[in-house]
């Protein structure tokens, strides 16, 4: 047991998940963020986890499959410490196959896939009949059906995570930046809003935001597998509400603000998907993710607060990865084990 002080700075995904593995490693935890838990793109509501196609393998593709994998124990672990459901099921996923030089690849990626995904996971080729009354109609008359991708509700996840927290000890100060001092080891994990504040510092960028907007529609879909087609995720959770999203935005003026680019995602949503053509609108969200110069996570030695941690620019996969960064943080802020992946060093923005 590791009874160490340690300071979370950002109660997104990251920094709950950094602080959740070493709360349960034994040390003394404190998660600080004046905007409260799951107050940035962390709170959002598609919630999609799913994987990089199974070829061409790489650190950040192998590193997004073990994080997969170890998700479902993960989040169990964390609903039993809080007693709450943070929406995670492993139901996969279907895509749209456009023509036969498509369907060629997707069936060679089926094999690559055996190897890659080590038997745990399977992507496989299916005719669209197969989940008629769910899935788009494909132009060539088949999907893409892969038994690894996942779902989960940001939203509820967040709060779960910050209950667990609570449950091992640790703390949690929102509503105000001036928390008093840091204690112990520090790890900032503040989203899009560090990136700019690093960029600052260095006189260079190192990453930004992008801007994603989504919306909830009413609709009970069932334990089906989530859609991906025309560049959207239609994700249905367990609550009886349909997320659809995202936009990808690099200008914008407010961060939080819904427009008519949201009224195209809703307008080729329901052209792509049969069920969701009378889904009434339950809400609509928008939010900015940080997006890292490298495109990939910078774990790491902070490169401006000396003796800091960082965990930023989760980007599109955050949830994704959030159990192995949790992990790998916490060994090598508590035990000085360092397992990052080099693609995700900090060096590789700066």
């Amino acid at each position: 047991m590791h009874y160490q002080d340690v300071t979370v700075r950002g109660a997104g995904v990251f920094g709950l998940s950094i602080a959740f593995c070493c709360a349960r490693k034994g040390a003394r935890v404190r998660v600080i963020d004046p905007f409260g838990v799951g107050a940035g793109s962390s709170g959002g509501i598609v919630g999609a986890l799913a994987p990089h196609t199974p070829e061409s393998w790489n650190d950040k593709k192998a590193f997004q499959f073990d994080s997969l994998m170890a998700a479902e124990p993960f989040w169990s672990e964390v609903a039993h410490l809080s007693g709450l459901n943070p929406g995670y099921a492993r139901l996969g996923r279907l895509q749209t196959i456009a023509d036969a030089r498509a369907l060629a690849l997707a069936e060679a990626r089926s094999i690559s896939a055996e190897q890659l995904w080590q038997g745990r996971a399977q992507w496989t080729v299916v005719p669209d009949s197969a989940f008629a009354g769910w899935a788009p109609p494909s132009p060539s008359g088949f999907l893409i059906h892969d038994t690894l991708s996942a779902r989960l509700h940001p939203r509820r996840a967040c709060e779960a995570l910050a209950t667990a927290v609570l449950a091992l000890g640790g703390t949690i100060d929102t509503g105000s930046d001036d928390a008093g001092p840091d204690r112990g080891a520090v790890i900032w994990a503040t989203g899009y809003r560090g990136l700019l504040d690093i960029s600052a510092d260095l006189g260079k960028s190192v990453g930004n935001g992008v801007k994603g907007q989504a919306i909830l529609l009413a609709g009970d879909a069932g334990p089906v597998p989530q859609i991906f087609a025309d560049g959207l995720h239609v994700v249905p959770h367990d609550d009886g509400a349909i997320a659809v999203g995202s936009t990808s935005e690099r200008e914008f003026s407010d961060p939080s603000r819904t427009d008519d680019q949201l009224d195209g995602v809703l307008d080729r949503a329901r052209a792509i998907c049969p069920a969701l053509r009378a889904a009434p609108v339950l809400a609509r969200w928008a939010g900015v993710r940080p997006r890292a110069r490298s495109r990939a996570p910078m774990l790491g030695s902070h490169p401006t607060r000396p003796g800091a941690f960082l965990a930023n620019g989760g980007f599109k996969i955050g949830f994704g990865i959030a159990p192995a960064v949790g992990m790998i943080m916490a060994d090598l802020v508590l035990d000085g084990q360092d397992r990052i992946p080099d693609a995700f060093r900090v060096e590789a923005s700066l």
